[in-house]
């Protein structure tokens, strides 16, 4: 009987001691990071990090500093992106948690489950935003110089099959946004923030070693004013 019961007993702590495992190394990765010495050369763009309390998106200028997105994500592919839009944002996720699941209220356990194994494929969610829309929300300031933004543009590039943007149709949150097929799946490990995280880590900005959370990414930036 003692023996029934110690099973059981594992059988439900278990999943809350690998929660709390994950939790754990998470949080200790986030005050390890990486960059936090390199020699920082004069920020040239001002993008920013911009999350919605679970996910991230990278957010650059549409236009300047030796690339234009409109080219590789076009206004024409949402429904109606606004003329006077001077950011965009860019984020990689799962597929199927990105398409059934416009707000979390959505999501159900089959689909996190299945997101946390990594059976879907990947998208990128592109939208077209104007600049109070960036600054008067979750914004953390992200000024990159002139090299970092290059490898981020070549990160975001390398995200898409053969660096070419194929957008899904009819796959919308809004007017001003369209979704892109992607590179890579998404799962327990490598999540949406992973994603964000992981081109910071190669741009040479200072984050956290492993971003499975929001806040591990942006733990090391600074806050937008209000």
């Amino acid at each position: 009987m003692r023996g029934w019961l110690r099973g059981l007993l594992i059988v439900l702590l278990a999943p809350l001691a690998a929660m709390l495992l994950y939790l754990g190394v998470a949080f200790a990765l986030m005050a390890l990071p990486v960059n936090r010495h390199d020699v920082q050369a004069p920020a040239a763009v001002q993008a920013w990090v911009l999350s919605n309390g679970i996910h991230t998106d990278l957010v650059f200028p549409v236009r300047g500093h030796g690339m234009d997105w409109t080219l590789l994500f076009p206004p024409g592919h949402a429904r109606a992106a606004p003329p006077d839009a001077r950011y965009i944002a860019i984020g990689w996720g799962d597929r199927e948690i990105y398409l059934h699941t416009p707000q979390w209220a959505d999501l159900t356990v089959g689909r996190a489950v299945s997101a946390a194994l990594g059976r879907n494929a990947a998208l990128l969610h592109v939208s077209h935003l104007r600049e109070a829309e960036v600054t008067g929300g979750a914004a953390y300031r992200l000024p990159l110089s002139q090299a970092q933004y290059e490898r981020l543009v070549a990160y975001v590039r390398a995200s898409l099959p053969r660096e070419q943007a194929r957008p899904v149709p009819d796959a919308h949150y809004a007017r001003n946004d369209a979704f892109y097929e992607a590179l890579g799946s998404a799962n327990a490990f490598r999540t949406c923030n992973n994603w964000t995280g992981e081109g910071l880590r190669a741009a040479g900005v200072t984050v956290g070693r492993w971003t499975p959370f929001d806040f591990t990414v942006t733990a090391h930036l600074a806050r937008a004013a209000p």
